[in-house]
């Protein structure tokens, strides 16, 4: 096996681990961007073309525009189920960054990190979409999710390298980076309290390189918002619209982005150089994380 499909088998042993003793109340956190994506694509692999749970995007009012016609597309496409968690009272009450009231900090916190805690604990309103993009309430006394998949990666930024597989969340969401155990030869902690919550990282293991080489070996499909469509400039990380910057760029497909961050222009930039929130100070991410974020 090359290094991808060792990458590959890895990611399907995880899932398949996660949902052996999550089943019943997991969920898959898309985010609609290349890695959550490619995680889609490796959940379809792992139970033979099928999404045996449903993905939970949180929408914070603020996303690009395609990013929202792509998912709608992909979940009639696929005829997926999908929740959609969003933090309406702080909308409603104008309480973001781009209405002046938050730094943006504390807007990722507000719009992302407090929407997903609702939405996971079934503590806020939210609603369900089905493959026909049918909108409907659903029971949040039923739908409560221990266990999120997501598609972060150790190599992404500082505080995803102390990440585990496997990775337990208290009670208020609150991540205690010294309180994870060791994983030590693919054995990983599946006990959970009543009111913790789990969440499996099955790309860990991947960077940005191997993601994009695997879109193009599987031929897998991501929104066009990832390549030049005629201004040369490009996203190669996505976010809300307020707080992300293209980036100059040629590449038009999958292929050349691959050669960009291999050994083009690209290759000695951060991947989250255009993500203004990332900014703010040195350990942005690491407090966002450490309160819940994804």
């Amino acid at each position: 096996m090359d290094h991808l499909d060792q990458l590959e088998e890895k990611s399907i042993y995880i899932l398949r681990e996660a949902h052996y003793h999550f089943k019943d109340r997991m969920a898959l956190l898309w985010s609609i961007g290349k890695d959550s994506t490619v995680m889609l694509w490796l959940v379809r692999k792992a139970f033979m073309g099928q999404v045996p749970f449903p993905l939970v995007h949180v929408d914070t009012n603020y996303k690009i525009p395609e990013m929202i016609r792509y998912r709608d597309e992909v979940v009639k496409d696929l005829k997926l189920d999908m929740v959609v968690g969003q933090n309406q009272l702080a909308l409603a009450e104008k309480n973001t960054f781009p209405d002046g009231k938050l730094t943006r900090l504390e807007c990722c916190h507000v719009l992302k990190t407090m929407a997903l805690h609702n939405t996971v604990k079934a503590e806020g309103q939210r609603l369900r979409y089905n493959h026909l993009l049918q909108k409907y309430e659903i029971d949040l006394k039923k739908e409560k999710f221990q266990t999120l998949i997501m598609g972060i990666r150790s190599d992404e930024e500082g505080s995803r390298s102390k990440e585990r597989y496997f990775s337990i969340r208290s009670s208020t969401d609150q991540w205690k980076i010294e309180t994870m155990p060791p994983e030590i030869w693919d054995e990983f902690n599946t006990d959970l309290d009543p009111d913790q919550t789990m969440r499996i990282h099955p790309l860990l293991d991947w960077a940005e390189k191997n993601i994009w080489e695997y879109i193009v070996r599987e031929n897998i499909p991501v929104t066009s918002l990832y390549f030049n469509q005629g201004e040369n400039t490009r996203y190669r990380s996505l976010g809300c619209y307020p707080c992300t910057q293209k980036i100059n760029s040629t590449a038009k497909n999958a292929k050349e982005v691959l050669a960009e961050i291999s050994s083009g222009d690209l290759a000695n930039v951060a991947e989250r150089s255009g993500r203004a929130q990332d900014k703010e100070n040195g350990n942005t991410l690491e407090v966002l994380r450490r309160k819940g974020y994804m």
